[in-house]
């Protein structure tokens, strides 16, 4: 059995609008310059904690606290606009129903999004069945921690040397690394790809519709040992 965990925003669902206007708006709100949008999305994978930490270190523990707050309350107004579409990316549903119908692989989920979040996701998409295991920062320290892969493994039953990490930032392939797993990057999401070969990743999946594919290839090749 294999055990392959996906990371969420900017691997399964775009969501970099919404998150973009959040941090705005967590910045603003205290009278600070928003930052960047390439800044943001370079930040996208960290827990939220940690991602305002990096976008602002010289603030104090209790002012960032307040801005996680403000981020939290200002992305669920966000979530409940109409024009606001986060759409998952292009050949996602059919890899995840592809690996859905499989009996050698199980699905796990390793996000900095909340539980909450993850679980809106799902029941949009309805995948909750799909997946044996679910790890997200409500309890597990930041990525590149690999807290949240060691907890997937661990309930899944799976040893290392037949899970791999599938994400669209360093921190998932730090993480993967760390963890002794695998660690597949994705070219379609919020760090480049040269970023991601540069951060150790076994090798970085250029479509999603050679999602499936390119996890059986990397198993069949030794995967990370090889």
């Amino acid at each position: 059995m294999k055990l392959v965990v996906l990371d969420c925003d900017g691997t399964l669902v775009d969501s970099q609008n919404g998150i973009c206007e959040a941090m705005a708006y967590a910045f603003t709100g205290f009278g600070l310059a928003p930052p960047a949008r390439e800044a943001t999305l370079a930040i996208v994978g960290l827990s939220l904690p940690e991602a305002v930490k990096a976008l602002a270190p010289e603030i104090d523990d209790a002012l960032r606290a307040q801005m996680v707050d403000r981020y939290k309350s200002a992305f669920l107004d966000i979530r409940r606009e109409p024009d606001l579409h986060e759409p998952l990316f292009d050949g996602v549903a059919a890899a995840i129903e592809a690996f859905g119908r499989r009996d050698d692989v199980m699905l796990g989920i390793a996000t900095g999004k909340s539980r909450k979040g993850v679980d809106r996701l799902f029941a949009r998409e309805g995948w909750a069945h799909r997946f044996v295991t679910i790890q997200t920062s409500d309890l597990h320290p930041s990525k590149p921690h690999p807290s949240m892969l060691q907890a997937a493994m661990a309930e899944a039953g799976v040893a290392p040397g037949r899970t791999v990490m599938v994400g669209d930032t360093t921190f998932d392939i730090a993480m993967g690394l760390a963890a002794g797993t695998g660690a597949l990057g994705v070219g379609w999401g919020y760090h480049t790809p040269e970023e991601l070969r540069r951060a150790g990743a076994h090798k970085v999946i250029a479509s999603c519709h050679g999602l499936a594919d390119e996890v059986d290839a990397f198993f069949a090749g030794g995967g990370h040992a090889a």
